[in-house]
């Protein structure tokens, strides 16, 4: 198959490599990956200035934008037709639940999605600050087709595996509500500008049957399946008539 590979870590990062490494030997395999760490963008896009992109290889390449650029322009323009399947990760760290909504991981796999073509988003996290990126990507590479199978027009694939040498199978979950305790501080600063620094905090999230972040926590390989539009999201409700003022 011919695949376009994208992340938000940035290109040349390990968990990208990883990916590389085990599907190049049986699958065309084109980059197009941002040019920096583009983490916690989200599905953001650029429009008000040109996206600089510099060949890095043969079907690699570094591009100054976003995630979402990054397949956008890949899938486009980069390539001759339309890869079989977009894979975003391996990320740094995991994309579980809540933080799909700001993962540009996930962004770029949704933004396949949007146009018809399988997406994939893959994350590993470490509890120890260890990295082995293979034997997910592993996964990944064994079960290329049955993944793509579970992608359709506007729903792409999320994947999560805290960080191991192996795994006690996998589980088809569903997203986590994380609780996320961040704050900020403010500076009054000399040159007249009041300046805010972000503070993460401790992420809390419940241990819920069928969730992505219980699965992940318990060994097992999470697979969910994420909806990428938000056309039918909330449904209608039947308002009388002089419920809104006018």
């Amino acid at each position: 198959m011919t695949l376009l590979l994208t992340n938000d870590d940035g290109f040349g990062a390990e968990g990208l490599e990883a990916l590389i490494k085990v599907l190049s030997p049986l699958h065309t395999v084109y980059v197009v990956a941002p040019d920096r760490d583009r983490s916690g963008v989200s599905h953001g896009f650029t429009m008000s200035k040109p996206l600089r992109l510099k060949k890095a290889g043969e079907r690699m390449f570094r591009c100054s934008g976003l995630p979402a650029d990054c397949t956008d322009v890949g899938t486009k323009k980069l390539m001759d037709k339309a890869p079989d399947a977009v894979i975003s990760g391996i990320n740094r760290g995991s994309n579980i639940g809540t933080d799909i909504l700001y993962s540009g991981t996930a962004a770029a796999a949704r933004q396949a999605s949007l146009h018809d073509i399988p997406g994939i988003a893959v994350s590993l996290d470490s509890g120890d600050g260890s990295w082995n990126y293979e034997p997910l990507a592993r996964f990944v590479c064994d079960n290329l087709e049955k993944l793509m199978s579970l992608c359709e027009r506007d729903v792409f694939i999320n994947i999560n595996a805290k960080d191991g040498v192996s795994y006690k199978g996998w589980k088809m979950t569903v997203p986590s509500r994380r609780n996320y305790s961040d704050s900020s501080e403010l500076i009054d600063a000399p040159d007249g500008h009041i300046y805010s620094f972000f503070k993460g905090g401790e992420v809390h999230t419940p241990l819920l049957a069928d969730t992505d972040y219980t699965a992940a926590q318990e060994g097992f390989i999470s697979v969910s399946r994420i909806i990428s539009q938000p056309c039918a999201a909330g449904g209608t409700l039947n308002l009388t008539p002089g419920f809104f003022k006018m």
